[in-house]
C-alpha cells in the first residue's frame, strides 16, 4: 500500500511550503492539490493555482511524487495544458502524477455556458484524454473534435514524452472506467457522495467490482480518496479502519487530506504525524 496526502491550494506559499516539505519528511509516497477555480466546500477561502503550486512544491521536495487532483476539461484546453504538464514534470524531475477527470461542480459553469449532460461530459473527457495523449507523445498534431481542436499542435522532439507522464484517471461509469484502463497508469475514485460512511463505502465496493470486471484480472494501480464521507484522520483508529477496508478491495494507494484548523477536513496534525510514523510503516 502507498499513501498520499492532499494539501489544498488555500495557503500563501510561505505557509504551504513547510507542509509540502513535511509531507516528504513523514514518508508519504505522493502529495496532491486540487485543480479547481473554486471548490464548493471553501468558496470563501483563498485559492491558488494548481500548476504553480506543484512547481513550487517540486522545488522544496526531492523524492515525493506530486499530483493534480484532478485536472478536467472544465477550464483546460489540452494544448495549453500540455505546456503546464511538461514544465511541472521537468521541474520535478519526473515526479508528476497527472490526475484527470471529466469535471463537475461549480467549475462546470463558472466561466459561463450551459452545463453538460453526464453523457456529454464523458464524450468531452474522452476527446480531452485522446488529444492530450497525442500532444504529449507526438509532434505536429492536427485534431478536430466536437469540443477541442488543434492545428499543427507542436510538441518539439526534445519535449515529446516516451513514456509520457502517468495519467491517474477518475472514473465511475462504464465508459470512463474503460477509458481509464486504456490511457491511464492508475484509477482514482472518491466513491459516490453519500450521507454516511457505510453507505459511501458500499459505493466504493461496487465501483471496485466494476473495475474488476473491466480489468479481467490485469494488474492496475487503484487510488482511493478516503475522506468523502468521514475524515480518515479524525483518529488513528478511523484511518486504520478505512485503509484496511481499501486493502481488502485491492486498492494500491490511499489519499487523505492534510488536517485543517476548522471546517471541512478539520483535525489534528498530531494524528497525522502518529499515523505517518506508527501506522503507515505497518502497511508497507
Amino acid at each position: 500500500m502507498r499513501f498520499g496526502i492532499t494539501i489544498l491550494p488555500e495557503y500563501r506559499w510561505s505557509e504551504a511550503a513547510p507542509l509540502w516539505r513535511r509531507a516528504e519528511e513523514l514518508g508519504f509516497d505522493h502529495a496532491w492539490t486540487y485543480d479547481h477555480l473554486t471548490w464548493s466546500g471553501l468558496q470563501d477561502s483563498p485559492w491558488y493555482g494548481t500548476t504553480p503550486t506543484l512547481t513550487a512544491a517540486a522545488l522544496v521536495t526531492s523524492t515525493i511524487k506530486l499530483g493534480s487532483f484532478v485536472i478536467s476539461p472544465n477550464f483546460r484546453h489540452p494544448l495549453a495544458l500540455t505546456r503546464d504538464i511538461l514544465a511541472v514534470d521537468d521541474v520535478s524531475n519526473g515526479r508528476f502524477l497527472c490526475g484527470l477527470g471529466s469535471g463537475g461542480g461549480i467549475d462546470t459553469t463558472i466561466q459561463g455556458g450551459d452545463d453538460l449532460t453526464p453523457r456529454q461530459k464523458v464524450d468531452r473527457f474522452a476527446e480531452f484524454v485522446v488529444l492530450l495523449d497525442k500532444l504529449l507523445t507526438t509532434d505536429r498534431v492536427d485534431f478536430k473534435g466536437e469540443y477541442f481542436e488543434t492545428r499543427n499542435g507542436r510538441t518539439l522532439p526534445g519535449c515529446v514524452q516516451q513514456p509520457r507522464v502517468p495519467f491517474i484517471m477518475a472514473a465511475n461509469g462504464p465508459r470512463s472506467l474503460r477509458l481509464a484502463t486504456q490511457y491511464g497508469a492508475g484509477w482514482v475514485t472518491t466513491g459516490v457522495k453519500s450521507p454516511d460512511f457505510d453507505t459511501w463505502f458500499a459505493t466504493v465496493v461496487d465501483l471496485s467490482r466494476r473495475m474488476d470486471d473491466v480489468l479481467e484480472g490485469r494488474p492496475f494501480d487503484r487510488y482511493l480518496a478516503l475522506d468523502s464521507a468521514r475524515f480518515s484522520l479524525s483518529s488513528v483508529d478511523a484511518f486504520e479502519d478505512v485503509v484496511g477496508r481499501a486493502a481488502e478491495l485491492g486498492f494500491t494507494d490511499v489519499i487523505a487530506h492534510w488536517p485543517r484548523a476548522e471546517g471541512v477536513y478539520a483535525g489534528s496534525v498530531d494524528v497525522l504525524e502518529k499515523v505517518a510514523t506508527e501506522v503507515i510503516p505497518r502497511w508497507r
